[in-house]
């Protein structure tokens, strides 16, 4: 049964073609500062820049540009931001890009005005924020990580070898999000579909735990069979707003708390990966491709009523004459052809790991107790490799 919760989401959305026309009137409730948050530059190519300074420049704002946002935040791009907006007493941060360029706003928004380190505070003693924080707002243009409507803020300090995700509470949620899917058209192929499994991750990763009957499931259940028929016409047709505008909805809807509520989660899959990204730089959604075939096999017998109805839900497997294992392998073998199917990165050797890493990775992963198995040191080690 569902356990007791409260669900609140302060993020107002505009989604659509014509979503961009709403941001002067969101911009009007701040006041004259913006710093503008962007990655390495693809919005100047594709024209989005363009439009969203002449958004800003008809409401008056000073703009202040943050730019060279990486796909892995660093923590020495975070103290950078955070100067930057402290130091220019900025009122909001436009948040301009994908996941990576929403996590960083966010960790920028919460530490421009403490004095204490950031990364210490909220990433390893993972406090909240006491201090002033700045308001967000966020124009998509690339989707995965649902970053657009959550707290989750994720930061990486290559020199420790930890990529680290804080979940913040809902004052730190972005103010406002601009959803246009045309304007991920020009995400590159290869980040269309990292994006695409790191919106599966996301539910997967709460819908893998719990043995209750439950709401959630139900609704996780219909989000993946919807982003598997959409991601098979995306990977052929970039451009069919249909299943892009479904895509970018679905990865909203994974991460906004909302499937999460009643559940325990497991986010397992996401640390195994993070760990491997600290180590090796490799696109998010890939990690998490490369590593979740041999977690899922390893947790498969503990929780194997819901990896049978996985199967039987989400990939349509016919349970006639088999037993529950069989029928939750298939499952799995049908998730990995799709995966396939897609060109998803299978093994994390092909994003730079090798063998004698894999120590160090294992060390650099964190270990959570929601799932159906919680892992110890050399069941991680074992994982790893099995995700060569």
């Amino acid at each position: 049964m569902l356990g007791n919760f409260i669900y609140s989401n302060p993020t107002k959305l505009y989604f659509g073609v014509d979503a961009l026309e709403n941001l002067k009137d969101e911009l009007s409730k701040y006041g004259e500062k913006v710093l503008l948050v962007y990655g390495g530059g693809s919005i100047k190519k594709n024209g989005i820049y363009d439009k969203v300074i002449s958004v800003l420049k008809s409401a008056k704002k000073t703009v202040i540009e943050d730019a060279g946002v990486m796909p892995n935040p660093t923590v020495e791009k975070l103290y950078e931001g955070a100067k930057l907006a402290r130091e220019n007493n900025v009122d909001l941060i436009l948040a301009v890009g994908g996941g990576s360029v929403c996590d960083y706003a966010k960790a920028v928004s919460v530490s421009a005005h403490i004095e204490e380190d950031p990364w210490d505070k909220y990433f390893i003693r993972f406090e909240e924020p006491k201090c002033k924080i700045i308001p967000v707002g966020a124009v998509l243009t690339m989707v995965g990580t649902g970053s657009e409507m959550n707290g989750g803020s994720v930061i990486t300090n290559y020199k420790e070898k930890l990529k680290i995700g804080h979940v913040f509470g809902e004052e730190v949620f972005p103010k406002f999000a601009v959803l246009n899917p045309e304007f991920t058209y020009s995400v590159p192929m290869y980040q269309m579909i990292s994006g695409i499994y790191d919106i599966m991750s996301h539910i997967l990763e709460q819908y893998f735990s719990g043995t209750d009957d439950n709401t959630s499931d139900y609704i996780a259940e219909g989000l993946l069979r919807s982003l598997i028929h959409s991601s098979k016409i995306a990977v052929k047709e970039p451009q069919n707003y249909e299943a892009r505008s479904n895509i970018m909805w679905i990865a909203t809807w994974a991460l906004n708390t909302l499937i999460a509520k009643g559940k325990s989660a497991d986010w397992e899959v996401h640390m195994i990966g993070q760990a491997v990204a600290a180590h090796t730089d490799a696109t998010h959604g890939m990690t998490l491709a490369a590593v979740s075939l041999p977690y899922y096999k390893h947790i498969l017998p503990y929780g194997l009523a819901k990896f049978k109805r996985y199967a039987i839900n989400v990939w349509n497997v016919n349970p006639q004459n088999k037993t529950d294992f069989e029928v939750a392998t298939e499952g799995l073998l049908k998730m990995k052809e799709w995966m396939k199917e897609i060109g998803l990165v299978m093994n994390i050797k092909d994003l730079g790991v090798k063998e004698d890493m894999l120590e160090d990775i294992a060390k650099s992963t964190f270990i959570m107790g929601g799932g159906y198995k919680v892992l110890n040191h050399d069941e991680i080690i074992k994982i790893l490799k099995e995700s060569l």
